[in-house]
């Protein structure tokens, strides 16, 4: 038996992993290390008898995420891989910081087919996948009373159902997702149950709360007034990847994405209350320019009702401009706008889809843009024609804008002569499943976050208004296989929420969002030492880390 012995923990860590890494690499090796001859090393206090006095094991716990998404997968292996040495050394300063015990957690991945899961916690020690329906609730009680906290990364609209079984069985809960009136309405349940559902905590939302209270309430402790309150965010392809006309592409069905450029929008600015009409939204977008990423040629579009953020965030009275915008690269929203003028975002039944023999896609495109020739065994309708179409019936005051929506119509396909499956049967879902196919990131191409906040401040010792502005750029990585700049700044949000849960670090009950500092603080924190990291400048200083 080898004893080992250190002053320094930190030490004596890096002495173990280096001690049990050379007794054990048999993948150098022709003939691997039989099991019997392996070294197995025990970490404790040597006494002065000479025996060696075990210490306490790691904290065990376990988690369950229900969901097998790409945003499943870095929630996933951040939790397994808490306790590892690796991550040991990445958050040496958190775990010094916020931790007083070390834990091991064990990850449950469920998801309604046992492949998906699967594939989820491929590569990752510590974590199981297993199969679940969670309409099953009998199922679901089994999982939820098997963990300390849950994370659901399904959609929205199994959430209330998976929190009233939380409580019952008194497990901890966190989403990415909104809070809405139906989950609000369950913070009494949840304080009584002593337990924390912890919703936004994920993107948008998410690191934008955590970002906006930071800076909010850094302003406040000065005694500064918020003059002004603005935010954009967006998830685009990398620059690589955005090799459309659109500038765009879709991770996940195209619909929902979009449903939300028919949104109507709120927003204050200067003191006046303006309201976007859904119809207009597109029409509404203006060019933008980040301060510190001058290169990009972007573009921003009201998004719905800012002005709850100025309750949410305790400015409502103090600031006169409050608005949430949404990011693209420029043109993206005036050819969105000509598409719908043409009718490709209707959802009403078309006829030309509902009777008669299936249509191709040229024949319907004939349809949409009123073109009386109708031959579907003639050539295919080019660029120049259909521009030209669309500049006749009106839907683009300037050529060069329906030049670049008819590109985007011939990369979609719409010109082509072959038929559209019969699952489609209004111009949306065709639309819809063309963009699927034609928008979607190949297996090498990056996607890209942009997240920005700029405030306003009014000091009273000073005359002059501070502008403080800070910046999140996170890009795809690939590491064998691509983990998109989307799941990670969800996935790793909803997985440090947890951890926090775990660790005590969050004691509050009920329903909450990540805007109180026992929650942004440390979760910062843990991003910063994951590698999401924001930018922060304050007029007339040089760009530094927020952290």
């Amino acid at each position: 038996m080898l004893f080992v012995s250190a002053d320094d923990k930190a030490l004596l860590d890096q002495i173990v992993d280096s001690l049990t890494s050379l007794a054990n690499k048999s993948e150098n090796y022709e003939t691997p290390i039989k099991e019997a001859n392996r070294i197995s090393l025990k970490v404790g206090k040597v006494q002065k008898s000479g025996s060696m006095e075990e210490s306490d094991p790691k904290k065990k716990v376990a988690v369950l995420i229900l969901g097998a998404g790409r945003v499943c997968q870095p929630a996933a292996e951040l939790l397994a891989l808490i306790g590892s040495s690796s991550s040991r050394h990445l958050y040496k300063k958190c775990l010094e910081t916020i931790f007083e015990e070390q834990i091991d957690v064990q990850v449950l991945v469920a998801s309604l087919y046992l492949k998906d899961a699967e594939e989820t916690i491929e590569g990752i020690p510590n974590a199981t996948a297993t199969q679940l329906d969670v309409s099953d609730i009998g199922s679901l009680r089994k999982y939820i009373s098997q963990v300390e906290v849950v994370i659901s990364l399904l959609p929205p609209t199994f959430h209330i159902m998976i929190a009233k079984a939380c409580i019952e069985l008194k497990t901890h809960l966190v989403t990415a997702s909104y809070v809405d009136d139906s989950m609000s309405k369950l913070d009494d349940e949840a304080k009584s149950a002593g337990i924390t559902i912890l919703g936004e905590m994920g993107l948008d939302p998410g690191i934008d709360h955590m970002m906006a209270m930071k800076m909010i309430n850094q302003a406040h402790v000065r005694k500064g007034k918020i003059k002004s309150f603005t935010s954009y965010c967006g998830g685009l392809p990398s620059p690589a990847a955005a090799n459309n006309p659109l500038g765009y592409k879709f991770s996940w069905n195209p619909a929902g994405a979009i449903r939300a450029g028919r949104n109507p929008a709120t927003y204050r600015s200067h003191g006046e209350t303006v309201h976007v009409d859904g119809d207009s939204l597109y029409d509404s977008a203006k060019k933008y320019r980040l301060p510190d990423l001058p290169a990009f040629a972007l573009e921003c579009l009201p998004n719905r009702n800012s002005l709850v953020y100025g309750e949410l965030y305790g400015i409502e009275h103090e600031a006169s401009t409050i608005f949430r915008g949404t990011l693209r690269y420029e043109g993206f929203s005036e050819t969105m706008a000509t598409l719908a003028r043409i009718g490709l975002f209707d959802t009403e039944p078309h006829p030309i889809l509902t009777h008669g023999a299936r249509p191709t896609f040229q024949k319907f495109l004939y349809e949409l843009l009123k073109i009386a020739n109708q031959d579907s065994a003639g050539a295919l309708i080019g660029e120049k024609e259909i521009s030209e179409r669309i500049s006749t019936l009106g839907h683009c005051k300037e050529q060069a804008n329906a030049v670049k929506a008819a590109k985007t119509i011939v990369y979609l396909g719409l010109n082509e002569q072959t038929k559209i499956p019969a699952s489609c049967r209004c111009a949306f879902a065709v639309t819809c499943l063309c963009m699927e196919k034609r928008l979607a990131y190949a297996s090498t191409e990056q996607d890209m976050v942009l997240l920005h906040h700029e405030i306003e401040v009014d000091f009273p010792d000073s005359k002059n208004t501070e502008k403080h502005t800070a910046t999140l750029v996170e890009i795809g990585k690939s590491n064998g296989k691509m983990r998109t700049a989307m799941a990670l700044t969800v996935g790793i949000p909803a997985a440090i929420g947890a951890l926090l849960i775990l660790v005590d670090k969050i004691k509050s009950r009920g329903v909450l969002r990540p805007i109180e500092p026992e929650v942004y603080i440390p979760a910062l924190d843990m991003l910063q030492a994951y590698g999401i990291k924001l930018m922060e400048r304050t007029e007339g200083s040089p760009p530094s880390t927020i952290f």
